[in-house]
């Protein structure tokens, strides 16, 4: 935009998510037009205190990831790393930055807050794969290969978890435990 001018990788890697927000349906447009135009002072009610805000920053690093989880965070930030072991041709072809260390530390503390907000007491791969395009998309850059076949960063993730197997469910599937289910 006119006047305006983007953050470095850098700057962009120190926030958390990038949410993409819609345009308001005509009825929430409508009600927003009416709530801020006219002259009624609603009434602001604190929701929380700043030491509730603490705890439950405290509560969220306490939940418990299992190492396969981790494991499976790791994989999908380390596999954005252009010419790296183990990175997928299609990054290659698409990609002229990947993700930083940040990105992981940041799938796994929304990845605990989404468990939380969820009733989960610890976090799965699907709560990664549900935060990975907000975390990751501002945090790897696409190359004009990528953009000439209108490539976004939202693609390459979303085919980097249909490629990237989570280790999801083989605990259950562990002889031993199928033994003692079985008792």
């Amino acid at each position: 935009q006119e006047g305006t001018y983007s953050l470095p990788e850098a700057q962009q890697d120190r926030f958390m998510f990038k949410v993409y927000v819609k345009y308001p349906s005509f009825q929430e447009e409508r009600l927003i037009a009416r709530r801020t135009t006219s002259d009624s002072n609603e009434k602001i009610e604190q929701v929380l205190t700043a030491v509730d805000v603490l705890e439950i920053q405290k509560i969220v690093r306490q939940v418990p990831v299992s190492d396969h989880v981790i494991d499976y965070a790791l994989a999908l930030v380390r596999q954005t790393r252009i010419n790296e072991p183990g990175t997928p041709d299609f990054i290659n072809e698409w990609l002229s930055w990947g993700a930083g260390p940040r990105a992981v530390q940041n799938l796994l503390l929304g990845g605990k807050t989404r468990a939380l907000l969820n009733g989960h007491s610890h976090v799965s791969t699907e709560d990664i794969s549900a935060l990975a395009a907000p975390v990751l998309r501002h945090r790897i850059v696409t190359n004009f290969s990528a953009e000439s076949e209108g490539i976004t960063s939202d693609h390459v993730i979303e085919r980097l978890i249909q490629e990237t197997p989570s280790k999801e469910g083989e605990l259950t599937s562990d002889p031993r435990l199928q033994k003692i289910f079985a008792a």
